[in-house]
């Protein structure tokens, strides 16, 4: 393997998206930082500024932070330090671990598996003879305990200097009071694990808030308090206003979600709180009212110049909302809005999408890759869907609704021929630069792709390749390219649609030199 194709496959690691699944996070990252170290540390400065998935952000702080090259530990601290409470207590608790003991382990050692034989024995016990009622809770009870003998995390100790630096962290917001309460109202638990899990002496202010349950006159925790005991809408509006009081947070404690309130709620709301809580504000009524209605409006408009949005975020929560019309355009235009942020296709491009057998998850991924692609490409852009023939693909616009109207009637099925697409593109004369095929790699009809992309490099044009592969994908077509010469990138696509935005950086740079060098010269965090 040449040390390009090395860090191509860290970057590819990239592409998924475990949700919260930490655990098979580790080993990936863990592989890629042994392999490249130096790399590696240059990869999580520049994804903690490029990448969207929060995942690899934890994660790459939990291996620089425990690695012994030299260097990484500063890195990885100076990363910390970004990242909000939430997250810095998930990093904690993933590094602690939990035990691997259930509750009702006996003194004998078992095995993480000879326990779960044992728990579900004891549970097959306990359901013979039980009413259902009695059965449900039982079968509950050994889920849980299941669950409880099931070891997370790494089981090691949090290193000292990471210790330090969370002191730190924690002492810096104790000492803006604004900022502690506001960290208090997104994130109570986790602060309380940080300070009780590490040994971490809370200050007078975060003794009073998170342990003694008695908030200062002057903290948000005490105006939350006078929300919930108040029946007045004027006051709890003002009230929410003034201490900008969380939605999530403000609507558990509040009975009656007046117009007023939610005017205010909205008001204090970031960009992406908006979006997030877009299906809430509309099961409550505030679409209904002119004002409110314009006050969301208006945070959606800023959420296409805000940095700290997510690309595809607006989309699912506009499916989750069932928005249509005019909301709908406007989740929509913030999708675009982000993902041209990531840059401009300058390279004539053709798309290919394998819609052969059991190729369902290929047409979904084009339509969401395609919608990318075409809102950035100053180019011409080519589109098939292929089988053993072509079927060209007119897209009327960039947007995923015009990408799903376009694929209508594109089901998979039948034999596959890899070559066909670009067969067809040489016979017409259509001139790329750039392919990006969606596929198994899985061929077994004319014509074959290592043969129509011969004769397209002979008679059309040189080009490059960006296999994403998708499925039990094989991997002949890359062999085919190696054996033509012919450069290539191969991603496996093996999480959701949000981490589809990683590939944009891969495809919006003239080469894949150009974008290493880019991330190899990105400057390093410095800690404080």
């Amino acid at each position: 393997m040449t040390e390009q194709d090395l860090r191509l496959s860290l970057l590819n690691t990239l592409l998924t998206t475990p949700h919260r699944d930490m655990a098979a996070l580790y080993p990936l990252h863990r592989d890629m930082m042994e392999r490249d170290p130096r790399f590696y540390a240059r990869l999580s400065a520049w994804y903690g500024e490029k990448g969207d998935v929060r995942d690899h952000r934890e994660m790459f702080v939990v291996n620089l932070c425990l690695s012994s090259f030299e260097g990484h530990r500063e890195v990885g601290l100076a990363l910390l330090c970004r990242l909000p409470p939430y997250q810095v207590a998930r990093i904690v608790d993933f590094i602690k671990g939990t035990s691997a003991r259930p509750v009702e382990a006996t003194k004998k050692a078992q095995t993480p598996v000879s326990a779960q034989k044992t728990l579900v024995g004891r549970a097959a016990q306990l359901l013979t003879g039980t009413r259902a009622k009695k059965r449900v809770e039982t079968q509950r009870a050994a889920k849980k305990s299941l669950e409880r003998a099931t070891p997370k995390g790494l089981g090691r100790n949090v290193p000292r200097s990471m210790k330090t630096e969370i002191e730190i962290y924690l002492r810096s917001r104790e000492n803006d009071p604004v900022m502690f309460d506001g960290a208090v109202l997104h994130a109570r638990a986790s602060l309380k694990r940080l300070y009780a899990g590490l040994h971490i002496a809370p200050g007078p202010r975060a003794q009073a808030i998170l342990f003694d349950e008695t908030p200062p006159a002057d903290s948000k925790l005490t105006a939350l308090k006078e929300i919930a005991a108040s029946s007045d809408p004027a006051f709890q509006a003002r009230a929410i206003a003034a201490n900008r009081i969380p939605y999530r947070v403000a609507v558990s404690v509040i009975k009656t979600m007046t117009p007023m309130v939610l005017a205010a709620l909205v008001n204090a709301m970031s960009p992406q709180e908006t979006i997030n809580n877009i299906a809430s504000l509309k099961r409550r009524g505030a679409f209904d009212n002119a004002d409110i209605k314009a006050l969301i409006e208006s945070k959606l408009a800023q959420a296409q110049s805000d940095g700290r949005v997510s690309a595809f975020k607006a989309k699912v929560a506009g499916e989750a909302a069932g928005a249509n019309g005019a909301l709908a355009a406007q989740l929509d235009a913030i999708t675009e809005a982000q993902v041209k942020a990531k840059g401009s296709i300058s390279r004539p491009t053709a798309l290919f999408i394998d819609k052969s057998g059991s190729m369902d998850v290929a047409i979904e991924v084009g339509k969401q890759l395609g919608a990318m692609v075409s809102s950035i490409c100053e180019s011409d852009l080519f589109v098939y869907a292929f089988d053993t023939m072509p079927y060209p693909i007119e897209v009327t616009g960039d947007s995923l609704v015009a990408w799903e109207k376009a694929l209508q009637g594109i089901r998979a099925g039948g034999a596959t021929s890899c070559g066909a697409a670009l067969a067809w593109m040489e016979k017409k004369g259509l001139r790329v630069e750039q392919i990006v095929m969606i596929t198994d790699e899985r061929e077994n009809k004319a014509p074959l792709w290592k043969d129509a992309l011969k004769s397209y490099q002979e008679n059309v044009a040189k080009v490059d390749v960006v296999f994403v592969k998708v499925g039990g994908a094989g991997d002949s077509l890359e062999r085919d390219c190696e054996t033509l010469g012919v450069s290539y990138r191969a991603f496996d696509f093996k999480g959701d649609y949000y981490s589809l935005t990683n590939l944009l950086p891969l495809l919006v740079r003239p080469s894949m030199l150009e974008l290493l060098m880019e991330i190899l010269e990105h400057p390093l965090p410095v800690r404080a």
